[in-house]
């Protein structure tokens, strides 16, 4: 069977490449007679793998000497505990910016841990559409808290709160290594890596060495897995880490390198994205959610006519589901597969991430131009 273009919001699309390359070294790799699967992470063979991802993290990023770059488990959802139980411990007090379910379910993570949370701006009137404007964090903020990229509203910062001297953290799962990022603006960024980096299953992060607390000075009961210093101290080896995951990781990286590094992704997916919103901001069929100024390159939820009515009607809402369904189904029958829409949002949602190329998405708005030509 062909390959499919897949616009899945995540696990998503890996380069075709990478993964040609995996292949090829699945029995064999680089003459050890095994696989990285199941190689031991304390062995001499898996050594510079693990340190080569690092050290591609750094020159891709240009992460300051004074970062640690560690390799985690548990996904994004556990950065929203283990941010809160390792930086909110002085004034028990953080600044959240709410764009969305991501930076919704973060706060409410740590309130449950006792931290005094201030959403000190939303987008919820509008569904999230749009990304609040706030130039100056200000006041006794253990830290500031931001989801940088939206992946179930489409959308994304345009700019970087200035926050003095409190700490700022970015949840970049969705736009990892998308665009250039001054990693020195934030105390905190941290990734899953199943969008733009590799398969689900490890969480890269980058931590300013100061924001580093000692285990006894994290929050009280916070277990030993969710101490920052854990993993600092221990090269992200305290424990078996995800081996192949970061395996894959760094493969990805040395093709984000090959490709012109962060600049030519911002390039690449640009020129995929604006494809993309230039044909749903002329169609008469389609709409983009996300408001222009916040517009995300990565994810591009769209709807179609029949959602102009669907909230008060409901032989409107009936017809607006078969037509979704139906795009859905037609897409995935021509290879366009993972087009489903959050439920928050309705209709269709393209990922777009780095490993998608212009061919896929030009290959959608074919389909799209048909599709609203027969309906």
């Amino acid at each position: 069977m062909a390959r499919v273009y897949n616009f899945s919001a995540g696990p998503s699309c890996l380069p075709e490449d990478v993964l040609k390359e995996c292949a090829q070294e699945m029995m064999d790799y680089n003459g050890t007679g095994q696989s990285v699967m199941e190689m031991s992470h304390r062995s001499k063979a898996y050594e510079p793998i693990i340190e080569d991802a690092e050290a591609m993290v750094r020159k891709l990023m240009n992460v300051p000497e004074n970062y640690k770059v560690l390799f985690v488990q548990g996904g994004g959802s556990t950065q929203f505990a283990m941010v809160a139980e390792n930086l909110g411990i002085k004034h028990k007090k953080a600044a959240y910016i709410e764009t969305g379910v991501w930076a919704k379910k973060a706060a409410s993570e740590a309130k449950k841990l006792g931290i005094e949370v201030d959403v000190i701006a939303s987008s919820k009137d509008k569904n999230y559409s749009y990304i609040p404007r706030v130039e100056k964090i200000s006041g006794d903020y253990d830290y500031a808290y931001i989801c940088f990229n939206n992946t179930i509203m489409g959308t994304h910062y345009e700019y970087i709160p200035d926050c003095g001297d409190i700490p700022l953290v970015a949840d970049i799962s969705s736009c990892v290594l998308s665009e250039p990022l001054d990693v020195s603006k934030f105390g905190l960024l941290f990734a899953g890596a199943q969008k733009n980096l590799a398969p689900a299953g490890v969480t890269l992060v980058i931590i300013r060495e100061d924001l580093i607390p000692e285990p006894e000075a994290c929050l009280p009961g916070t277990p030993t897995m969710l101490c920052y210093k854990t993993h600092a101290d221990n090269g992200s080896m305290y424990n078996t880490p995800p081996c192949y995951t970061i395996y894959v990781l760094g493969k990805v990286l040395h093709w984000i390198e090959a490709n012109g590094g962060a600049e030519g992704m911002l390039k690449r997916n640009q020129e995929k994205a604006d494809y993309l919103y230039n044909f749903l901001d002329s169609s008469d069929f389609y709409h983009a959610t996300a408001e222009v100024g916040s517009r995300s390159l990565m994810n591009v939820p769209f709807l179609t006519k029949y959602s102009d009515h669907a909230a008060d009607d409901e032989a409107a809402a009936a017809k607006e589901k078969e037509i979704n369904d139906k795009f859905v189904k037609e897409a995935s029958d021509a290879g366009l597969v993972n087009l489903k829409g959050h439920r928050l949002v309705g209709g269709m949602r393209a990922s777009i991430y780095n490993a998608m190329t212009l061919d896929g998405v030009k290959a959608l708005v074919d389909f799209m131009k048909k599709f609203a030509s027969e309906n």
